[in-house]
């Protein structure tokens, strides 16, 4: 399984080297060289992308487990964790269970953890909101480790306006776009929504260098 990602990782950066007509670029340095510089500037853009309309709108479609995110589209994006399916679903769970957490311990209307402070009702609203999104991610299928973070931001009172939900999965929706079309541009055959057929078993968070 590691090779193989390791190969697609490859593929990735050199097809996107070729596109832009950079080919020399592959056979000068290393391929770890290559493939760091490929998520530095694919990582930076996608966040630079969604980071703009943030500013554009003054909405918040930036939040940070999109960084998260980010990182697994371009390193590993024909792991079922990447697909757009698992990557949508996966942090409108999180959202989701985030918000109803605020709401069984009563913090909808509390400042944020940051600012109130941590107490046992936020303790309860942390726990519960990573334990219901790691439960229905695995009953649904839809795995993708960054919502984990989306529920804490979220009960944590980051986000507690359930009129942010959209807003928040249209910052997940810009990023997808990006990565499928950086994805196709270098060769990659990055799913238009579920990746269970792409790569068998490959449901995987990175593997370490």
């Amino acid at each position: 399984m590691g090779i193989r990602n390791e190969r697609l990782r490859w593929q990735l950066a050199s097809g996107f080297l070729k596109v832009l007509h950079l080919e020399r670029l592959a056979n000068r340095y290393s391929h770890k060289t290559v493939m760091a510089g490929f998520s530095l500037v694919n990582g930076g853009l996608s966040i630079a992308l969604v980071s703009f309309v943030a500013l554009v709108t003054q909405e918040a479609f930036i939040f940070p487990s999109l960084g998260a995110t980010a990182f697994i589209l371009f390193h590993v994006p024909m792991a079922e964790a990447a697909s757009p399916r698992n990557a949508l679903c996966g942090h409108l769970v999180g959202a989701v269970m985030g918000l109803a957490s605020l709401y069984v311990f009563g913090l909808q209307n509390q400042s944020s953890a940051f600012i109130h402070g941590v107490d046992l009702a936020r303790v309860g609203a942390a726990s519960l909101s990573l334990g219901l999104t790691g439960c229905l991610m695995v009953l649904l299928r839809v795995a993708h480790p960054p919502a984990g973070a989306t529920a804490l931001i979220v009960s944590l009172g980051l986000m507690p306006d359930p009129a942010q939900l959209p807003v928040l999965m249209a910052g997940v929706a810009l990023l997808l776009v990006h990565a499928f079309v950086m994805n196709r541009l270098s060769g990659i055959p990055y799913p238009l929504w579920s990746g269970r057929k792409a790569v068998s078993g490959a449901g995987t968070v990175p593997d370490a260098p």
